[in-house]
């Protein structure tokens, strides 16, 4: 399980653009978005840091 604290998420638009990303990369992961805490879990053998670009490249902050 990767969980990581994305910044910059305010509405339902921005959970489903967040879920797009982490599905885009890996269309088999289980993503859950916490909108109220800013946190992503995501269920994937894949390694965090592609999740992590992907979620930046759509325009959210990940911390580290």
């Amino acid at each position: 399980m990767i969980e990581l604290k994305v910044d910059g998420m305010t509405c339902g638009g921005c959970v489903k653009a967040v879920e797009k990303a982490v599905k885009r990369t890996d269309e088999a992961a289980t993503v859950t978005v916490d909108l109220d805490a800013g946190r992503v879990a995501i269920d994937s053998a894949k390694p965090a840091d592609a999740f992590r670009s992907a979620i930046e490249a759509a325009g959210y902050d990940v911390a580290a």
